[in-house]
């Protein structure tokens, strides 16, 4: 059994350090896990929010994941790709998962030169989860159609692979259009930053993105075997392994009450199973299971300490 990937999650975690002033406590986060042994750090994005953000009810315990529908809308959420630019100046090995990069928000070459430079910047350590997101209002406040959301996504993804190549790049479809522009300087690596694809559901658009262009999965929730055998021949059939694909799974903390952290252990208790399930990569909120912004670093080093030892 493999010894499991450790992924620091830095997004959420405002029961411990403010939005706004402590944001190099974020940072030094990154730094200590890096120390710790983890093999990367995670943050993910809002450019807004507004009412529906918590339409459903704001979730009990503050120190848990905001889910869409269950947030405060107040809540912040500083840029992600500054953060992680920030974080890859002071660390020298930790990967940069830049996770729910909602690109339908934005034109497809600003997006594109923005990755591509943090990923030079990190010598090649970014991966990108790009997404379509939830949340009606923030595309109304942005003057992006909505229901377009998934079309814009695809037109993102069909660009980036042209503007890592050759230059001059020409494009010419329903959403955007341009005629032999200059991209210059490219991405670290030839294909560009490593692509991370994840949501709730194996549904047919997810699995063709993930087969086209992804190099790592990172699913909401359980997946079903049939789910995952679908996306096995999907990758087959186009001469892919699926053994290609990190596979990043997470853990699962159980809040006593709404007022309280999670129990580490029984929170990474369902690692050994999916380890066996071929998933190699889990994520882990700190919030969840410290108030101590202190604390950290010795809460990255308990972690590494306790999932080594389970495949010892």
């Amino acid at each position: 059994m493999p010894t499991p990937r450790m992924q620091l999650v830095l997004s959420e975690n405002w029961t411990m350090t403010g939005g706004r002033a402590d944001l190099p406590t974020v940072v030094r986060w990154a730094r200590e896990a890096e120390d710790a042994g983890f093999d990367s750090v995670m943050i993910s994005e809002h450019i807004v929010l507004g009412p529906d953000a918590g339409a459903d009810g704001i979730m009990g315990n503050p120190r848990d994941y905001a889910l869409p529908g269950n947030q405060d809308p107040s809540t912040p959420w500083p840029n992600s790709l500054i953060l992680l630019a920030a974080i890859a100046s002071v660390t020298e090995r930790v990967g940069l998962a830049a996770s729910a990069v909602i690109a339908p928000l934005r034109h497809p070459l600003l997006l594109a030169r923005e990755l591509g430079t943090l990923d030079l910047l990190s010598e090649g350590r970014l991966t990108v989860l790009p997404n379509v997101s939830w949340s009606r209002d923030e595309y109304d406040a942005l003057g992006v159609p909505f229901t377009r959301r998934g079309r814009l996504l695809d037109e993102h993804l069909e660009i980036w692979a042209k503007l890592w190549g050759p230059s001059p790049v020409s494009h010419h479809s329903e959403h955007y259009s341009f005629q032999d522009v200059y991209f210059e300087p490219k991405a670290h690596r030839p294909s560009g930053p490593r692509l991370c694809f994840g949501g709730a559901g194996m549904h047919e658009t997810m699995v063709r993105r993930i087969v086209r262009y992804g190099h790592a999965f990172n699913p909401l929730g359980q997946v079903q075997p049939e789910e995952m055998q679908r996306l096995k021949a999907a990758m087959a059939a186009a001469g892919r392994d699926i053994a290609e694909l990190e596979m990043i799974g997470g853990t699962r903390a159980v809040f006593p009450d709404d007022s309280s952290c999670a129990d580490l252990a029984q929170a990474l208790e369902p690692i050994p199973r999916q380890l066996a399930q071929g998933f190699t990569t889990f994520c882990i909120k700190p919030s969840q299971f410290t108030d101590d912004p202190r604390a950290v670093g010795a809460f990255c080093r308990e972690v590494m300490r306790r999932v080594e030892s389970m495949t010892a």
